[in-house]
C-alpha cells in the first residue's frame, strides 16, 4: 500500500509565498518533494523544513517542455502554483498562466500523472475584461483538459507574512499621506490566509477533493475594500485620509503610472504601481460564489475551520508601525 513517505510530490512555483507554507504541509506529511523553480539556488532555504533529502529543488522553466519533462518524472503528484499579479518583459499573463499552466498539465499527463492541482484565483473567467482573469480561466481549462481528474483552487486574496495585499498598502501608508480607494472602495474581497489555502492543496493531493472540482477558497469574513484599507491604518497605528477613485480616473491614473514604469525602465517601486488590468479586476467583487457554498467546493467543504485576519495579520504589520513591535499604538 502506498504512504506518503513514498510518494513523491513535484510543485512547481514551490519556494514562492504560497509554495513555500505547502511544502511544509507537504513535508508534514511525510511526501518527498521535489520543487520546480528557475533559480533552484533561491529555494535552499526550505530543505530545513524537512528531514535530511526529503526536500529537493530542481531547475525548471515553463518555456522548456525538457525541463518540465525532468521535473514531473516518477511524481505521484503535481502541483502548478506560478502566477504573476503584473506582467514584465517575457513574464506575460498569457505565456504563464496559460500556456505555462497548459505545458505542465500535459507534461504531467505525459508522466502518468493523475492526482494534479492547479492553483487559480477566484473571478477566473474566460469572458472577463481582465486578461489576468482570462488567462487564469484558459489555465483551468487547460489543466482540466489534459488530466480530467485535476483539482482547481481558486482562493480570494491570500494573506501571510510574505503577503502583497496588506504588506502593500501598510507600505504606502508609511510615505503616502492618501490612501486611494479604487471605484470608491465598494469592492467585496474574502480574504484567505495562506496556511489554509497550503492546507487546501495538501488535502487534494492526499486524495481528499472531489476529482475534476473547482474549490473556491475564502476565509472567515467578506470585507470592502475600504474596511481593509481602514484595517491597515488601523494595525499600524497611521492616519490616512481615503480618498475614492472612480473606475475611470482609475483608469487614467494607471494609464500614467504604466507609462512612468516604463520609462523608469521598471524602477518605479510595486507598492505605487496601478495597471489597468488591475482597476478591470477591482471593479468585481472577489467572494466565495454561493453554488460553491452549496455544493461544498470550499474550506469548509474540506474541513478546514479557516483563520481569521484579525488572527494573523497584525502580528506581521507591526514592523509597519513608528515604533515597530514595541508601539504601544492600538492593533
Amino acid at each position: 500500500m502506498a504512504t506518503a513517505s513514498n510518494q513523491l510530490v513535484t510543485v512547481f512555483g514551490g519556494s514562492g509565498f504560497v509554495g513555500r507554507h505547502l511544502v511544509r504541509a507537504l513535508a508534514k506529511r511525510g511526501y518527498r518533494i521535489r520543487v520546480a523553480v528557475r533559480r533552484p539556488d533561491l529555494a535552499q532555504f526550505l530543505q530545513p523544513i524537512g528531514n535530511v533529502g526529503q526536500i529537493h529543488a530542481v531547475q525548471s522553466n515553463l518555456r522548456y517542455p525538457q525541463s518540465l519533462s525532468r521535473a514531473v518524472d516518477g511524481a505521484d503528484a503535481v502541483v502548478n502554483l506560478v502566477g504573476i499579479l503584473a506582467e514584465e518583459g517575457r513574464q506575460t499573463f498569457e505565456s504563464v498562466q496559460a500556456e505555462g499552466a497548459r505545458a505542465v498539465a500535459e507534461a504531467a499527463a505525459a508522466a502518468g500523472v493523475t492526482r494534479f492541482v492547479q492553483m487559480s484565483a477566484i473571478g477566473a473567467d474566460a469572458e472577463s475584461d481582465s486578461v489576468y482573469a482570462r488567462t487564469k480561466a484558459a489555465g483551468e481549462a487547460a489543466a482540466l483538459a489534459a488530466i480530467p481528474t485535476a483539482v482547481i483552487t481558486r482562493p480570494s486574496i491570500v494573506f501571510g507574512p510574505e503577503d502583497s495585499f496588506f504588506n502593500r498598502f501598510a507600505t504606502l501608508a508609511r510615505v503616502s499621506p492618501v490612501m486611494p480607494l479604487v471605484g470608491g472602495g465598494e469592492t467585496r474581497f474574502q480574504p484567505v490566509f495562506v496556511g489554509d489555502v497550503a492546507e487546501a492543496i495538501a488535502l487534494a493531493i492526499d486524495g481528499s477533493a472531489r476529482a475534476g472540482a473547482v474549490y473556491e477558497l475564502g476565509g472567515p469574513e467578506i470585507r470592502t475594500f475600504r474596511d481593509l484599507i481602514a484595517f491597515v491604518l488601523t494595525v499600524t497605528g497611521r492616519k490616512r485620509m481615503m480618498v475614492p477613485l472612480p473606475f475611470g480616473v482609475a483608469r487614467i491614473q494607471a494609464r500614467v503610472l504604466e507609462a512612468v514604469k516604463y520609462a523608469s525602465f521598471g524602477l518605479l517601486p510595486e507598492e505605487f504601481l496601478l495597471t489597468r488590468d488591475q482597476v478591470n479586476l477591482l471593479a468585481h467583487d472577489n467572494v466565495v460564489s454561493d453554488t460553491a457554498i452549496a455544493e461544498g467546493r470550499t474550506l469548509a467543504g474540506l474541513g478546514i475551520h479557516p483563520e481569521s485576519i484579525g488572527a494573523i495579520v497584525p502580528a506581521y504589520l507591526a514592523r509597519f508601525r513608528r515604533m515597530g513591535q514595541f508601539d504601544r499604538t492600538p492593533a
